[in-house]
């Protein structure tokens, strides 16, 4: 079994709260995660550091059995990230971002991957466009073009489809069992139950800085005597969902 990411005993605090308590997490390559719990649970943090931009405290990350500290070059170079901001470089057009976003890879004359990635995000007839004219639905679909571009290995996926319309949260669905089938790894953090539900593989749900629960969809059913996931969530958390 060959692991996307391994994750041992990890612990971040910021002063006195506790954001990551003790996290053991294993993703196998070429499946896809769901990383569940409400706000403030841990999972950004953990997207943090398996991204470099938070330090842990202490434990053990490895993506595709690289430190993500000592070794970061091999392990930024494999994943790619769509975080739950909006993108914000107005001034530059669509196809001027793709560019830039290759370049930090050392990619160079990317034009045929470009390309590809525009079109199957149906983003093609907004190349030329600057970001500032984009609406958020299109700058939403930029963050992940912008993930794609270095072809990752390893995806991650931050609350993609926050605040997006019903198309393109299907667009995006479809693309990532594409990816996936294709032999990306996904991992994603996601409010919309009915996401994981649907396209995970295994799903662990965090609270208070801890994995609670850790199966796949069908197992944690059976385990907490839910009626679907969201039952479940629950029943683990003790949290409302936000649908």
């Amino acid at each position: 079994m060959e692991l996307a990411l391994e994750i041992k005993n990890l612990k971040k605090a910021f002063g006195d709260l506790l954001a990551v308590n003790d996290v053991s997490l294993k993703i196998e390559k070429g499946t896809i995660f769901g990383l569940l719990g409400p706000n403030g649970a841990g999972k950004s943090t953990i997207i943090n550091i398996i991204t470099g931009v938070s330090s842990r405290d202490s434990g053990k990350v490895n993506v595709f059995s690289h430190d993500v500290t000592t070794d970061y070059r091999n392990t930024r170079s494999s994943v790619g990230v769509v975080p739950q901001e909006t993108i914000s470089d107005g001034y530059f057009t669509v196809m001027e971002i793709m560019r830039f976003q290759s370049g930090f890879f050392g990619i160079r004359d990317n034009e045929k991957k470009i390309t590809e990635i525009l079109k199957r995000l149906y983003m093609w007839d907004y190349c030329n466009k600057r970001v500032e004219h984009l609406s958020g639905g299109m700058k939403r679909r930029l963050l992940i073009a912008k993930a794609l571009v270095h072809d990752p290995e390893f995806l991650i996926l931050d609350e993609p489809t926050a605040g997006v319309d019903v198309q393109l949260r299907h667009i995006l669905w479809d693309y990532v069992r594409e990816l996936n089938k294709s032999g990306t790894t996904v991992l994603l953090t996601t409010h919309y139950i009915e996401e994981a539900s649907n396209l995970c593989d295994k799903v662990g749900i965090m609270n208070h800085g801890k994995i609670v629960a850790l199966d796949t969809v069908k197992g944690l059913m059976e385990v907490n005597e839910g009626t679907d996931l969201e039952d479940v969530f629950l029943k683990v958390t003790g949290e409302n969902v936000h649908v």
